[in-house]
């Protein structure tokens, strides 16, 4: 798990980041502090390989504080000024986020801070780990049969059970891009291998002998019947 410290004199910003960083399952929040010195307490007691540190705040700016310290963990800037941004990157953070951060852009920082760990969130070839319930679930890619997307969350569904865990289709669909899943509808995406049938804008899938009917999008349906018939014997 990569460790992360969140520094922001902010309510509404701390919340927003900690929102966005349940998305990420090799992401755990270790701490969330509203000051420099109350973080450099944390920093002390706790392994930390990332922070998210705001530059305006009380007491010691964000900026002034990294210079201070002798070891910092990877950093990444969330403040509203863009004037630091030069600074910030000399003192070199690994990205520099403009409030207000959207999920996308978040989403770019997320992968250079993986980058430059050294780690993949996709570390086994054949399974996925995703978070729900406050664990992180292993699963194979063989056993997933069909994902529907809802609204900030998306369903998981396997032969057995439904995992509900928070992130967006989008993000989860570049994940599998390269694993037999197919996008087919904007709230679904499908294991190809599960696939019985395709019955006008519908396609069909068994689970525990049970038919199980998902609807295709207009815009994924030439698509998806261009790999169907790849398929074909």
């Amino acid at each position: 798990m990569i460790k992360t410290l969140i520094v922001d004199d902010e309510p509404l910003a701390q919340e927003i980041l900690e929102t966005y960083l349940k998305s990420y399952e090799d992401f755990e929040l270790t701490g969330v502090s509203s000051n420099a010195l109350e973080a450099n307490k944390m920093l002390k007691e706790n392994d930390i390989d990332v922070m998210f540190l705001d530059i305006q705040m009380p007491q010691l700016n964000g900026i002034d504080f990294l210079k201070i310290l002798e070891n910092p963990p990877l950093v990444v800037f969330t403040t509203a000024f863009k004037e630091y941004a030069l600074e910030g990157f000399e003192l070199e953070a690994v990205d520099y986020l403009l409030k207000p951060i959207s999920k996308e852009r978040f989403d770019k920082a997320i992968e250079k801070v993986r980058h430059d760990l050294g780690r993949n969130a996709e570390a086994f070839e054949d399974s996925i780990f995703v978070k729900s319930d406050k664990k992180l679930h292993r699963l194979y890619y063989d056993e997933i049969f069909y994902i529907e997307g809802l609204k900030d969350y998306v369903i998981i569904k396997t032969e057995t059970s439904k995992i509900v865990t928070l992130q967006t289709m989008k993000s989860l669909e570049e994940k599998l891009s390269n694993n037999n899943f197919k996008r087919i509808h904007r709230s679904y995406i499908v294991n190809l291998d599960k696939i019985k049938s395709v019955v006008g804008n519908n396609l069909e899938i068994l689970i525990k002998g049970e038919k199980v009917k998902l609807p295709i999008g207009k815009n994924y349906k030439d698509n998806l019947l261009d790999i169907v018939n790849s398929r074909r014997l």
